[in-house]
């Protein structure tokens, strides 16, 4: 997207690269809104203020909001050069530092890489699609819709419907349809359980001991304190975060054992942090996978 962008007849050539960028994307079918400083979108008008305007009608819930200026964030995002160029959006776009685009309006899916460790992860467990680097990290890029969800795994971001992602540059490689792998890191798996029940049950197991660490390097005592630390802090999470919290958890505490001889014991101990993470409602299924990523991910790391 090197070419000089191309303006539809009766809008002249904007001078400011930002809405150039932003109506060169517009022309490929791709809605856009402009940045302020800090890589947010510009806050609502005095109309539209904390939503009592009732939202745009593309929102979550369909709104009845009809303001031209460039209000309720993401939802804001147009491809309509008339839009973006008229005197409501004009003073955004002076103000602004970068474009940001809807990837559920332009039918993609992105997958926000935000560390090295994440991007490691990706390249181990999804498919290869179009990439672009981040400040931290990289955009994962598919072809294919599905609902937003932040912290899926640690420093990993799912932008698609109802959510922006800043426009970096058209990336590298052939963008792939949206897998599976990526469409299972976001459901309905964190539910506050129904009073006396969970959403699965984890039939008992051991539980870590000496027993089956018999070349831990680590007193039972350092081990055991760590594991109850962690187990603490799945269970604190009792409406939302628990999976993802059970990966970290799990990533961390099998790092601590990268350097002994082995075996040190971490399928019961990943055990224990599945059952926390069934207690307070993950269906086992997904609080298994977390747990399982968690300790493989540690140990590729530490190899």
């Amino acid at each position: 997207m090197t070419q000089p962008a191309p303006i539809r007849r009766g809008h002249p050539r904007p001078r400011l690269p930002v809405l150039c960028t932003a109506l060169q994307l517009a022309e490929a079918g791709v809605p856009v809104l402009p940045l302020r400083d800090g890589k947010v979108p510009f806050g609502n008008c005095p109309a539209c203020a904390k939503n009592a305007c009732g939202g745009r009608p593309n929102m979550k819930r369909a709104g009845i909001c009809q303001c031209p200026d460039v209000c309720h964030a993401w939802a804001a995002a147009t491809t309509d050069p008339r839009v973006l160029t008229s005197p409501a959006w004009a003073s955004a776009w002076r103000q602004a530092v970068s474009v940001a685009y809807h990837p559920g309006g332009a039918a993609l899916t992105v997958v926000d890489l935000d560390n090295a460790a994440a991007v490691t992860w990706a390249h181990e467990s999804l498919p290869a699609t179009r990439t672009v680097p981040t400040t931290r990290g990289e955009h994962w890029i598919y072809r294919g819709v599905m609902r937003s969800s932040n912290a899926v795994l640690p420093g990993v971001d799912i932008k698609s419907l109802m959510q922006y992602a800043r426009w970096l540059g058209p990336g590298d490689g052939r963008m792939a349809d949206l897998p599976p792998a990526v469409r299972a890191l976001v459901v309905n798996e964190e539910t506050t359980p129904a009073p006396g029940r969970v959403a699965s049950s984890v039939p008992e197991r051991a539980t870590w001991d000496r027993t089956v660490a018999t070349g831990c390097r680590h007193t039972e005592t350092y081990v055991r304190t760590g594991l109850e630390r962690g187990l603490a802090m799945v269970r604190s999470h009792t409406e939302s975060g628990a999976s993802s919290q059970a990966f970290g958890v799990a990533r961390f505490l099998a790092v601590q054992h990268a350097h002994c001889p082995g075996p040190c014991g971490l399928d019961a101990i990943g055990e224990e942090i599945v059952a926390a993470a069934v207690s307070v409602g993950v269906p086992e299924p997904y609080a298994r996978r977390a747990v399982t990523n968690g300790l493989e991910t540690a140990t590729e790391h530490a190899s």
